[in-house]
């Protein structure tokens, strides 16, 4: 009987021990991930990619193509463009917008055929500030006036021009940082009228939430400047009210600038400081990308080159985190995650080259396709 209890006991023992190891195994980039009631297939996210194609804020078939085949091409999140709370909060005149209760249908039209590939949804929640009213990219990227379909004056925490070639950004006053708070309420109310399941609020790359965070670029003397509490108020403030908006059980994400790279701006402390703030504020991943509010910062651009960004907040901060920048190869984006650096990478880039990149990678790792039946032959 001692025999046999003996043998049980140890039984148990090496159960407990397997269950262990493989409870400690670190994750792979196949992984599925979940935040709060939204499990993601696999970990790979497709990041937020201007697509300068709209007519009044408007989504069209060249959304619905590019997304969808992102979908198709297996990736766990695919995010749209940087999406316009507010019709002068877009970068450019043909910017993506969620400012009109009528941008719902045709959206909702590109949300069911992501989800009825096996994706999720997010949208990414923007206002351009004093980067805004610019051409696209090919034609120029330059400041646009009314004339050529832009607006002014632009908006931003204090009356500091991105640089010499910007226009020069009208001071908002406490009652308008309030009604464009509630527009990224309304907007994250409109996004989850259009079947989003994730939304992202663009606090980055010198656009306006990331104006106030930096001392180089806010100036205020009022509660929204000076001190870090204050200079982090108005995204605390866009956070809890697109809370209100949006569903307890969906999950919200954060962009942030890392780091602005220059000496007095915006740094990584910092931004370990505010993830742990956001956290508690329900935020469920920070997006650890840099730079934007600088104009020619010396940002050392290689492969993975955000990513210890990515690794020290979630470390520090306790918070899970999202690397971007420069991930291109499966093996880089597996390792990322399989170290604990990141939960999720987000690819830009790679992903205009290849839409179906997590095929790829999940046939170069596992073995696998992630195809949908009608390209199986291939």
């Amino acid at each position: 009987m001692q025999c046999i209890t003996g043998i049980t006991r140890e039984f148990s023992l090496l159960k407990q021990t397997i269950t262990k190891y493989f409870k400690d195994l670190p994750m792979n980039l196949f992984e599925p991930i979940t935040f709060r009631n939204v499990t993601l297939r696999n970990r790979i996210a497709v990041s937020p990619m201007c697509q300068y194609s709209s007519d009044d804020g408007f989504a069209n078939d060249w959304h619905l193509v590019h997304l969808g085949s992102r979908a198709i091409g297996g990736a766990g999140l695919v995010f749209t463009e940087a999406s316009a709370v507010t019709a002068e909060g877009r970068i450019s005149p043909q910017d993506l917008g969620i400012y009109d209760d009528k941008h719902i249908e045709f959206l909702s039209r590109i949300t069911q055929f992501i989800r009825d590939h096996g994706a999720i949804a997010g949208m990414q929640l923007a206002h351009a500030g004093r980067k805004s009213s610019t051409a696209r990219p090919w034609d120029g990227g330059d400041p646009v006036g009314p004339e050529l379909g832009g607006w002014a004056p632009v908006a931003g925490p204090s009356p500091i021009p991105f640089s010499d070639a910007y226009q020069t950004p009208h001071e908002l006053m406490v009652s308008e940082i309030a009604t464009i708070t509630e527009s990224f309420g309304a907007a994250a109310g409109r996004a989850k009228d259009a079947g989003f399941q994730v939304i992202e609020i663009h606090a980055a790359h010198g656009y306006l939430i990331h104006e106030f965070l930096s001392p180089i670029s806010n100036h205020r003397t009022d509660e929204y400047g000076g001190s870090f509490a204050n200079r982090t108020r108005f995204l605390r403030e866009v956070v809890r009210a697109a809370r209100e908006h949006w569903p307890e059980e969906l999950p919200i994400f954060v962009r942030i600038s890392s780091t602005e790279w220059v000496p007095d701006g915006w740094g990584i402390e910092e931004s370990v400081e505010l993830a742990s703030v956001l956290k508690s504020l329900g935020v469920d991943l920070v997006d650890c990308s840099s730079g934007g509010n600088v104009p020619k910062a010396p940002i050392p651009l290689g492969p993975g080159y955000q990513t210890a960004f990515a690794e020290r907040i979630r470390r520090e901060s306790n918070i899970a985190t999202g690397a971007v920048g420069m991930i291109t190869s499966p093996v880089q984006a597996d390792h990322i995650i399989r170290t604990g650096q990141a939960d999720m990478v987000l690819l830009a880039r790679e992903m205009l080259r290849d839409p179906y990149w997590p095929n790829r990678a999940s046939r170069e790792l596992t073995q696998k396709s992630l195809l949908p039946q009608q390209y199986g032959r291939a």
